[in-house]
């Protein structure tokens, strides 16, 4: 962002105060100077990161297959389905935490990685980031979920994610996202630049 540039529209903080502070949720409203010279409050809730991992499953004899889950998500009281994904830990990369989640809820190691790009799911109220990263040569073993997490996980072909992602089965925010990003990797619109991870 160019500061000089985008001036008529930057917002300044002049006070914060904090509202609540949870395990890993914390929630503040702060008072800032607007581009015109007034006042305004935003209220907004602080986030440590998060990534997202589309595992493309290839296997002879086979269509290209995703692994995906369906996990109950209490705030919107639904059964969704997602790519996997999880929040960083403490000093964790994003490519480690990567890993670690798709392990975790799918049993998948992948030997291949590739970073996408980046999402901020609501912009309006939190500082969430999502990193994409797309996972492949996978190899299935034991996974091991988090107390208290219960999910499903399935395979499910490209083709059926879109669909489901146009039917409406599908809207979960970053799993829309993350099928543009694979819909313009398989169409041949965008390259990336995958490597072994260890």
């Amino acid at each position: 962002m160019n500061n000089q540039v985008d001036a008529h529209l930057i917002e300044t903080k002049l006070k914060s105060e904090a509202l609540f502070s949870g395990h890993f949720l914390h929630a503040f409203r702060d008072t800032v100077a607007l581009p015109d010279g007034s006042q305004a409050t935003r209220e907004y809730v602080t986030h440590p990161g998060a990534v997202m991992i589309i595992p493309m499953l290839e296997e002879p004899g086979q269509p290209l297959r995703l692994v995906m889950e369906r996990q109950y998500r209490y705030p919107v009281q639904q059964v969704m389905i997602e790519f996997p994904a999880g929040k960083l830990d403490p000093q964790e990369s994003t490519l480690q935490c990567a890993q670690r989640e798709l392990f975790e809820e799918t049993g998948y190691r992948a030997q291949q990685w590739a970073k996408a790009g980046v999402l901020h799911p609501v912009i309006s109220y939190s500082t969430e980031f999502i990193e994409v990263w797309f996972a492949k040569d996978l190899s299935l073993g034991e996974r091991s979920l988090d107390v208290g997490e219960f999910l499903e996980v399935f395979l499910q072909t490209p083709e059926s994610l879109q669909q489901d992602c146009f039917n409406g089965k599908v809207t979960d925010a970053k799993t829309l996202t993350g099928m543009f990003w694979l819909q313009n990797v398989l169409q041949g619109h965008h390259t990336l630049e995958w490597f072994k991870a260890t």
